[in-house]
């Protein structure tokens, strides 16, 4: 059993260094794709790409993806730090049925909480209030506390409809069988749509807590309603719709 990293960073990120410090050693084999210009000596035996134009994360996944070899590869941010037995963790439980192809860990903040990284589909109703001023009103953490499994603290593997896709174990078969990620998505929408073709096509998705990692998370279009991340999450959620035209009957 192999297990590959994939990092995608955008240029220069203040975690990118202690990302790869603390995948490098537990894959073997590390790519970093660099969306923009990168001046960074990476870990002994990482291959850095640097593309000559910015793309879209799936994109960029997809690219490095590859570049590698093994049975299962592992995409990541750069905000992210997993615990030295994380991808371990992961790709023992993934290996044990052919069924499995993505699993997750827990995320969790800098401070020790939880994220909420494991989440059902998005519906119509919970993405308007979710990405319009009426958050501001029905405040969707609160009111929306089943999207975002918030009262469920589960202590073994779970199964997830989606997960973030900031750290995810994927089954190389299931990558091929699916044709990777869909590179129509410039930023956000991508892991929802990509698990949910998994999920289609079969494939489980696993919520796997005994493995932690550590997540910078931003949260940018979280805390400022309206940005140009905003619009390119109202892309990616409309591109997955037009794709996907029975989740509008999920209301």
């Amino acid at each position: 059993m192999s297990v590959s990293g994939v990092v995608v960073t955008h240029g220069e990120h203040r975690d990118l260094e202690r990302c790869l410090a603390a995948l490098g050693p537990q894959v073997d084999e590390l790519v970093v794709v660099a969306n923009l210009p990168l001046e960074l000596d990476p870990p002994a035996g990482a291959r850095v790409i640097e593309n000559e134009r910015p793309l879209g994360f799936g994109a960029n996944v997809n690219r490095g993806v590859a570049e590698t070899e093994s049975d299962f590869v592992v995409i990541a941010n750069p905000d992210t730090e997993p615990a030295p037995d994380a991808v371990a963790v992961l790709a023992k439980f993934v290996s044990g049925s052919a069924c499995r192809g993505i699993a997750g860990p827990q995320l969790r903040y800098p401070d020790g909480r939880r994220q909420p990284s494991r989440r059902r589909f998005p519906t119509v109703a919970g993405t308007l209030v979710r990405r319009t001023p009426l958050r501001y009103a029905a405040r969707p953490f609160e009111r929306q506390r089943s999207h975002y499994l918030l009262d469920e603290h589960p202590a073994e593997p779970v199964q997830a409809d989606w997960m973030l896709g900031a750290f995810l174990l994927l089954r190389r078969e299931m990558l091929e069988e699916l044709g990777g990620f869909d590179e129509g998505f410039r930023l956000y929408g991508e892991d929802i749509e990509f698990c949910y073709r998994a999920a289609k096509a079969g494939w489980e998705r696993w919520y796997v807590p005994a493995a932690s990692v550590t997540h910078r998370y931003a949260a940018e279009i979280d805390r400022r309603l309206f940005t140009r991340r905003t619009l390119w999450h109202w892309r990616g959620m409309a591109r997955f719709v037009r794709k996907h035209p029975e989740r509008l009957r999920a209301l």
